[in-house]
């Protein structure tokens, strides 16, 4: 049996979770590959592992890439985790902030994890809102302590009163709101916030293009897991409890069914040309990248028939 390594930045979370289930539930070892589970954080040091060829696939934010290869350079999209950006911003319950409110957050301070906070502030801009002046945005307590989620954290930074609102994963969100002491403000993806965010990065299963030339078929049998992880979660949401109780903590293990059985709306692997778009236009304004990455440059396109193996 092939061994291999996987890498997620954040592991008690949803934004990676199709990678995680694949190894939990089996997925890896039926297509006959051994996967050990690498937490490593912050997101680009995922994917400096990557270049560097300690690890075998990443399962993180795409646009965190260019932090360790300039231009996606030497990386390549193998599918998508999960459709848009999925994180979310959640602000004080007290606050006096609904659904979609941005400028709710004028004069607040936000938590954000580095790297992340780049989708935040351009998010601010798209609004009309200066992330510079109009907010203060700040790291979280504790949050880059080795094995903490940022989202758990952030939840509990916010509980704590160190900040007013905090830009993480859903898990982070689910814990703020069902103790009571956060709202959801913005979820691009289901529409609260502006439209252009949604395409600014996304969730996904990348590879480096040494691990392509040393082992194509390695490489076809750990996007076939994750794709089949995704159909079996789509198909069972519930199967999330038990990949929770080998992984999380409790409290999170038993949050984390609900937040998939919402975001497996989510789980189709293809990534499309706009959503290419999309991330090149977010890695330019950011600073980030100096001119678009060409789709066939970027995405692994000879696996792309990979995408449909549960049809």
């Amino acid at each position: 049996m092939k061994r291999v390594r996987v890498a997620v930045p954040d592991l008690v979370s949803n934004s990676y979770f199709p990678a995680v289930a694949a190894v939990e539930l089996g997925f890896f070892e039926s297509e006959g590959l051994s996967a050990q589970l690498d937490l490593i954080f912050p997101n680009y040091r995922t994917f400096e592992a990557l270049r560097d060829g300690a690890v075998d696939f990443v399962a993180g934010p795409a646009h965190a890439a260019l932090l360790a290869c300039p231009r996606w350079q030497g990386v390549k999209l193998l599918a998508a985790l999960a459709q848009g950006m999925f994180w979310l911003l959640v602000m004080r319950a007290d606050l006096a902030a609904t659904p979609g409110d941005i400028d709710a957050v004028r004069g607040r301070t936000l938590g954000a994890a580095p790297l992340v906070d780049l989708a935040l502030k351009q998010l601010l801009r798209d609004a009309g809102l200066d992330p510079d002046k109009d907010v203060r945005i700040v790291g979280v307590p504790g949050a880059m302590e080795p094995g903490v989620s940022f989202g758990v954290a952030a939840a509990q930074a916010l509980e704590a009163g160190a900040i007013d609102g905090f830009w993480a994963n859903a898990m982070g969100a689910e814990a703020a709101v069902r103790s009571g002491i956060g709202k959801v403000v913005l979820d691009v993806r289901r529409g609260l916030g502006p439209a252009s965010a949604v395409d600014y990065t996304l969730s996904a299963l990348v590879t480096s293009d040494r691990t392509i030339e040393a082992d194509p078929d390695r490489v076809a049998a750990g996007l076939r897991a994750i794709v089949k992880a995704q159909c079996a979660l789509t198909d069972d949401p519930s199967l999330a409890t038990k990949v929770g109780r080998a992984v999380f903590p409790p409290q999170e293990a038993a949050m984390i069914a609900d937040i998939i059985a919402r975001d497996v709306a989510f789980y189709n692997p293809q990534i499309s040309p706009a959503a290419i778009a999309g991330l090149n236009a977010f890695a330019q304004r950011a600073g980030l990248l100096k001119a678009p990455v060409a789709y066939d440059d970027l995405v692994a396109v000879p696996f792309q028939a990979l995408w449909h193996v549960c049809d």
